[in-house]
């Protein structure tokens, strides 16, 4: 008896108990033409559905062939999948075909199918998984459950946690063709972050720029108001006047490219650097651009850095320079004269290491962790100063917008109150940490670490440094 010809339209794929030809066909060409042509996920959502549930027809169709077979018959060859075959399994968003069988029985949802995107997402390990060992979000559950056995379909929002939150919609559906005894349902998942985040972005510029622009541009007009008066024949008023119009000025102009950096950062937060950075190559370049500024403070450095190329990491050397000189620059501003800001940086540590306090005495705050990975090794720069230091009640809010410490809001420099801001934002773009200890009439240090580069950790360029 000569094997039975198997369709070219034929695809092993793991479905339910046992592997069983899971056919990609008309249904599934359907759905690509779908995809082809851009259209909103609910419509994507209904063609998957019906592609799945015809899918699972011709699987238990082929399923009960192959079981019918005698146990001699020569199994027939697999043949080549068609390029449409990998459909789902190469979409972008996260898709789930979930089974359940009795409503009363709350761990008997498990998911049958979960596309790469979907495995990525939820580090799904394995086949036939619960389904809450990967979805924990309450709304979403429910409306899988009544996806499942209402027959309803749902689409809800939710965000993911960490430090890398992220917003989604979730579309359940339900898949009309049962798997034996079990019903199914489709659970299709598309990223919203990028739209939320530039709506609030909009949203928070707009609010912070005329908030903090109000007062310096009362000032503006009535310094004019009153030059145009009685003070416009009195060189001595117009001079100081015109002083303090000019310092206004350039505190709105401070402020406005702060607030468009720190917008620009956060458009982009979600979305990891690619480069490599040596740490302490940044670190000179921006204590050489800071000198004059320091010299003319009375301020001197004493940098303690590795030797070039034990600590690169991963992240965007414009952003990594930006938060350098961010930390260098306040300690700058509050060291007092004669002192010296301290600039350290310590590579290989582990994630505990890297955060772990050095002065047992000291205030001390954890203000961005991280999401790490097992074994990963950090790069740390800490940059400590001799001012006024902050009691402990400020560190929580120290990287809140335009948040200043009474009696540090004056000055020559008295700065927008971003800059903290922005050095965590780019700090949980780039997957790294920021930490704050102070001590009260001692002086403060502020530390940030990185993820050291992969190349470089695994080639052993890097000694570990615990202490």
């Amino acid at each position: 008896m000569s094997p039975a010809k198997q369709s070219p339209s034929s695809l092993p794929v793991s479905f339910g108990d046992g592997a069983v030809p899971l056919l990609i066909g008309p249904a599934a060409i359907l759905l690509l033409a779908l995809f082809g042509a851009a259209q909103p996920v609910p419509a994507l959502a209904a063609a998957a559905a019906t592609a799945a549930g015809a899918w699972v027809l011709r699987a238990r169709s082929r399923k009960r062939q192959d079981e019918a077979r005698p146990a001699t018959a020569q199994a027939p060859a697999v043949a080549d999948p068609p390029p449409y075959a990998t459909i789902l399994e190469r979409l972008p968003d996260p898709l789930m075909v979930i089974a359940a069988e009795e409503a009363d029985d709350l761990t008997g949802r498990r998911f049958v199918f979960a596309n790469g995107a979907a495995r990525d997402l939820f580090r799904i390990q394995g086949e036939r998984a619960l389904l809450v060992t990967a979805v924990r979000n309450p709304q979403v559950l429910e409306a899988v459950d009544e996806a499942l056995f209402g027959s309803i379909e749902r689409a809800v929002e939710y965000e993911t946690g960490g430090s890398q939150g992220r917003a989604w919609i979730a579309y359940a559906r339900p898949i009309r063709e049962q798997m034996g005894p079990s019903r199914l349902a489709l659970l299709v998942l598309r990223d919203e972050t990028d739209a939320r985040r530039s709506e609030r972005t909009r949203a928070d510029f707009l609010a912070n720029a005329s908030h903090e622009l109000r007062t310096p541009l009362a000032s503006l007009s009535g310094f004019i108001e009153t030059l145009r008066g009685h003070a416009k024949e009195d060189p001595v008023v117009r001079d100081k006047f015109l002083g303090i119009m000019q310092a206004q000025a350039e505190r709105m102009s401070r402020l406005i490219d702060d607030l468009m950096s720190l917008s620009r950062i956060e458009l982009n937060e979600h979305i990891a650097p690619l480069g490599r950075v040596d740490l302490a190559m940044a670190a000179v370049d921006v204590i050489d651009a800071l000198a004059p500024q320091a010299r003319d403070k009375g301020v001197g450095f004493d940098p303690v850095l590795p030797p070039r190329g034990a600590a690169v990491v991963e992240g965007d050397r414009d952003q990594i320079i930006q938060v350098i000189q961010n930390l260098i620059d306040n300690a700058i501003k509050y060291t007092p004269r004669d002192g010296v800001v301290r600039v350290e940086i310590f590579p290989g540590l582990t994630v505990d290491s890297a955060a772990a306090a050095r002065d047992p005495a000291a205030a001390r705050m954890s203000l961005l962790t991280p999401d790490h990975a097992a074994g990963e090794r950090y790069a740390t720069l800490r940059v400590s100063d001799r001012g006024p230091g902050l009691a402990r009640e400020h560190l929580p809010r120290l990287t809140e917008r335009f948040y200043r410490v009474e009696g540090q809001k004056s000055g020559d420099r008295s700065g927008t109150g971003l800059g903290l801001a922005i050095v965590k934002h780019i700090m949980n773009r780039h997957r790294g940490g920021l930490t704050v200890e102070s001590v009260q009439g001692e002086g403060a240090t502020f530390g940030v670490y990185l993820p050291m580069a992969k190349v470089v950790a695994e080639k052993g360029l890097v000694a570990v440094a615990e202490a």
